[in-house]
């Protein structure tokens, strides 16, 4: 330790702190609005209002040392220590504005940052390793198996968030977002906050990985292959992200100058996926995708400002890539037991740890450079500042209870989910999600729109609104109240009320050469003005008519027509309403028809009954049957037909001749046998 100008001494992470207030008050004359990013899986963000404590390098737990070094990025030195027995290998730690955590599966050790002492030990609330987030009101602990969120910031909290979790995000508000992988629900957990607001939710059946684009949460469904943004009144702006993903698909914490990387561990394929199709619904550019080893076991990504880094776990190898897919250093670790742990710190670097905490990689957010920090080195040389106190004082027992579930006041619900509207005759019915609670039972649903406002029971899911005018648009916006007040509202999209015309009576009728005239009758309209009607045959698309009649040319074989009445309420302009569909199928001639004599018999009185079957193509036939050349007779057919020559007498072999006539042409057949 060195004196100080007074001559007392200074404590080094005392004299760390003054560092880092200087680079970031140096940052913030050079580059203005320099971007903060918070640990393993935050985005990229703004500088916080009032300049929030910016968490300088990383602290690295070491098994052989029992102690947590901290190891400053920007030079690769280590230059703080304190001592923390009895900690697990494979241990994590995370730092707070004033302490450091040391986190195993059985306990939470926590230490000072000013004098590098441990200062209590607690219980954590699930025997799992946590994912890590070092954000403004934090850190956190989020134990996405148990489906718990651990604050070890002010106030210490546990907040349960019902249901597995897939990996969790954070915004520079120090907001933290959550999606529960059994209901696909979207959560934020904001600063300060004790209990969770869930606004959206993903198709059921659908998975999902969030990530932070531009400082907002978003969504990939990996199901539909679909970003949305997310906001308070649920999913937002959507676009497709240009390629299929499995639901394996590993999304990285925050875009890269406007790519966000997906890692496809199956086909061993890193995506690099543009997010500017967000504001335009689609996407603007195809993604970027780069073959990754095909032996390796592939985790990550993890992203920086500039650069994306995967981790190869079967060789204990870290690889870095620009957003354009180049890759930019390749850094393999000493194989000590786990695979590598990357986590991002708020200095734009990426740390990745050996299990054992001997080697710190420290990576580069700017150009993917890789420098190799030896903790244990450090811990042999006594590089690194140590407590001034002597030994460090026994940790407290475990206390059960600290991090404990927090009964905090209600706060008004959240908006209701997935609100929709089906407009009816001077009505509408509208469905919606229940609302987060927010700590108080919902005890009523508030539906309000232009010119009237009712409520519902706050066990209700969907309400029908009568009184509306017809041909009037209306937008009917939901609203949830507790005890504590009244939530945001959420709007379904705007609805015209109004009865649909009835479905008028179709006739159609098909000439021989492909042509198909059809009338129909004017169907009641319910006192709605005609606009006109829409009317179709099959194949040949939809066309508006002013009168009652229409004709259709080149039909062939069997073909449908559907008329249907459009109408409005109120004058030009007014929406419409399409009417009920009526419908009218009809055979338009083929060809030339086909006849066949199936049986001759004699009745006993004279006569001869040819039978025959005539297939006329859909035309209208006539059938002749004439007896050895003579005596015809004819009468209408198709399909299975009969023909009667009368007065006639025979004895032995007879021959009879059939012909089918119609207006594409005939068919002749002849028998020769004797009547049955």
């Amino acid at each position: 330790m060195t004196d100080d100008s007074s001559g007392s001494k200074s404590p080094a992470w005392q004299r760390l702190r003054a560092v880092a207030r200087g680079r970031a008050a140096i940052a913030l004359l050079v580059a203005g609005c320099v971007g903060l990013v918070g640990l393993a899986v935050t985005g990229q963000a703004s500088v916080p209002p009032g300049l929030q404590f910016v968490q300088v390098g990383h602290w690295v737990y070491n098994s052989a040392s029992q102690s947590a070094f901290h190891v400053d990025g920007s030079t690769g030195q280590v230059d703080a220590r304190a001592s923390v027995p009895g900690a697990e290998q494979g241990s994590q730690v995370v730092q707070g504005e004033r302490s450091g955590y040391v986190v195993e599966r059985s306990r939470i050790t926590e230490f000072s940052k000013s004098t590098l002492s441990v200062e209590n030990s607690v219980a954590p609330p699930a025997a799992e390793r946590p994912v890590v987030l070092e954000v403004a009101g934090g850190p956190y602990l989020v134990y996405r198996n148990a489906g718990r969120v651990a604050r070890l910031g002010d106030p210490t909290a546990t907040v349960p968030a019902g249901g597995p979790l897939s990996m969790p995000v954070a915004t520079s508000d120090g907001t933290v977002w959550l999606h529960r992988i059994d209901t696909g629900s979207i959560c934020q957990l904001s600063r300060d906050a004790t209990r969770l607001a869930c606004p959206a939710e993903l198709p059921k059946g659908h998975g999902g990985a969030l990530a932070v684009v531009g400082d907002r949460a978003v969504v990939i469904d990996t199901t539909a292959d679909t970003l949305h943004t997310i906001s308070g009144d649920g999913l937002g702006g959507s676009a497709e992200i240009g390629l299929k993903l499995p639901p394996t698909a590993q999304v990285a914490n925050s875009a890269v100058d406007g790519r966000l990387a997906v890692v496809d561990p199956d086909r061993k394929q890193l995506h690099l996926i543009d997010t500017a199709g967000l504001e335009k619904n689609g996407p603007t550019a195809r993604p970027v995708s780069v073959d990754l080893p095909k032996e390796g076991k592939i985790a990550g990504p993890v992203a920086a400002s500039h650069v994306v880094m995967v981790v190869d776990e079967t060789r204990h190898e870290v690889l870095t890539y620009d957003s354009k897919g180049q890759l930019k250093s390749s850094k393999k670790l000493p194989e000590n037991g786990e695979p590598p742990r990357p986590a991002l710190g708020e200095d734009d670097r990426i740390y990745v740890d050996t299990s054992d905490g001997s080697r710190v990689l420290v990576v580069d957010g700017e150009d993917g450079s890789a420098a190799e920090v030896s903790i244990d080195d450090a811990a042999r040389n006594g590089t690194a500042d140590e407590a001034t106190t002597e030994d460090p004082p026994d940790s407290e027992p475990l206390v059960p209870g600290v991090l404990s579930d927090v009964v905090a006041a209600a706060t008004p619900p959240g908006a209701p989910r997935n609100v929709k509207a089906v407009a009816g005759d001077g009505s509408a019915t509208v469905t919606w999600g229940a609302a987060a609670n927010n700590g108080a039972r919902i005890t009523r649903y508030r539906l309000s729109w232009s010119g009237g406002s009712t409520t519902v029971d706050g066990s209700a899911s969907s309400a029908t609104v009568s009184g509306l005018t017809n041909g009037k648009s209306y937008v009917i916006t939901v609203t949830a109240e507790n005890s504590a007040g009244r939530g945001s509202g959420a709007s379904a999209k705007a609805v015209v009320p109004g009865r649909a015309a009835e479905a008028p009576k179709v006739t159609a009728k098909a000439g021989a050469d492909g042509r198909v005239s059809v009338t129909w009758t004017e169907p009641e309209r319910h006192g709605a003005e005609l606009v006109h009607y829409l009317v179709s045959a099959s194949g040949k698309g939809e066309r508006e008519v002013s009168g009652q009649s229409a004709e259709f040319q080149g039909i062939t074989g069997t073909t449908t027509i559907t008329v249907r009445a459009v109408t409005r309420y109120g004058p030009s302009g007014s929406p419409v309403l399409k009417g009920n569909p009526g419908k009218q199928s009809v055979t338009v001639p083929s060809g030339p028809p086909t006849v066949e004599i199936t049986g001759v018999r004699g009745d006993g009185n004279n006569r001869l009954i040819v039978s025959v079957n005539a297939d006329a193509k859909g035309s209208s036939a006539t059938c002749e049957a004439r007896f050895m050349g003579f005596f015809p007779s004819s009468a209408p057919c198709d399909g299975p037909s009969e023909i009667v020559i009368n007065n006639v007498t025979w004895f032995g072999t007879i021959k009879i001749t059939a012909t089918i006539t119609t207006p594409l042409g005939q068919a002749t057949d002849t028998w020769t046998g004797q009547p049955g």
